[in-house]
């Protein structure tokens, strides 16, 4: 029997063609996920980028909220939530009231990011983010057991107390063997963006060798999915807006790091052939859940590069009405 595990994903890139039109698309991001939650999506993923020419989402933590109000079920996972950009206690306390209102729902992916200008931006530091991500780590580990603790100089007690115990859920992530090993030193779950052995083994070497238990999630279908009854049809009307996330994302590329979806641009025809978006019919869809020995695991991401609301909603629920509803 196949199964569907199904994420849909918010990055908000692109901007509406007027600020009616902006408010549109994010008052639609939480009224999609709340259908989302009650059509049985597993995750909800909200990400973390600033200082973007075409428009990003800026506040995971804000958006996860809103959605957590709104939804009973589904996981609201923010990946990842750039660590050294927010103040520890803060960050604990914000963490903390998400906990609460999900009741255990909202899942943490630190991350460090990679952009430079992200941290001018919000006047941090970049070239200490790793001393910084640890100290943030042990913050948040303290601040959430209700406890007071010695904060730089000062002794400070952290509230509300989050509704998980030990504490909230919270991963680290990245795609590199430094933050392998990060994961592993505070003994938290790991998260890179794509399958990748080398760097899950160094992480479970090191758990190993710390005494800590290792835990690898990793995306195991990894392509952004549209759904159309016409696919050739629908890359022709939407491939430019995938082409103004991928074009966008290009910019900030930077030798030496590796990332989730780098794919090749310049054409519609180029990009399809990349793999990165895929358009796939609702029985494309249900022969590829029914082909696997494993859960399959789409990622929706029904407003790429500015795509306006109708549009998106055409596709998540011809998705849930054709796909979800027939397994």
């Amino acid at each position: 029997m196949a199964v569907i595990d199904a994420v849909l994903r918010f990055n908000m890139s692109g901007r509406g063609d007027s600020r009616a039109a902006e408010s549109d698309r994010y008052r639609a991001a939480i009224a999609m996920a709340e259908y989302a939650d009650k059509a049985g999506f597993a995750v909800v993923n909200v990400e973390e980028h600033h200082d973007v020419e075409m428009g990003w989402l800026p506040s995971p933590l804000l958006l996860s909220g809103m959605i957590a109000a709104r939804t009973d079920n589904i996981v609201i996972r923010g990946s990842a939530v750039l660590g050294p950009l927010y103040d520890p206690i803060r960050l604990a306390e914000d963490i903390a009231m998400l906990d609460l209102v999900s009741r255990g729902r909202f899942l943490t992916v630190l991350g460090q990011g990679y952009r430079p200008s992200e941290y001018l931006a919000l006047d941090r530091n970049f070239d200490t983010r790793g001393v910084d991500t640890d100290f943030l780590i042990d913050t948040l580990l303290k601040a959430w057991t209700g406890e007071p603790f010695d904060y730089r100089g000062t002794t400070v007690h952290v509230s509300p107390l989050p509704y998980t115990r030990p504490h909230p859920p919270l991963y680290y992530g990245g795609m590199s063997a430094a933050a392998a090993r990060r994961a592993a030193r505070w003994g938290l779950p790991f998260l890179p963006g794509q399958p990748m052995p080398d760097i899950e083994a160094i992480y479970i070497a090191e758990c190993e060798r710390l005494g800590t238990t290792a835990r690898v999630e990793t995306f195991t279908d990894m392509a952004l999915l549209f759904v159309d009854p016409d696919p050739d049809a629908a890359w022709q009307e939407l491939g430019p807006y995938f082409l103004k996330e991928v074009d966008q994302y290009a910019r900030w590329a930077k030798a030496g790091v590796q990332r989730v979806y780098d794919a090749g641009s310049g054409s519609i025809d180029a990009l399809r052939a990349a793999g990165t978006y895929e358009i796939l019919t609702p029985e494309q869809c249900l022969e590829r859940a029914h082909s696997l020995d494993r859960p399959y695991r789409p990622i929706l991401h029904p407003m790429a590069g500015g795509l306006a609301p109708e549009r998106a909603w055409k596709c998540l629920k011809l998705f849930t009405e054709e796909v979800l509803a027939r397994v």
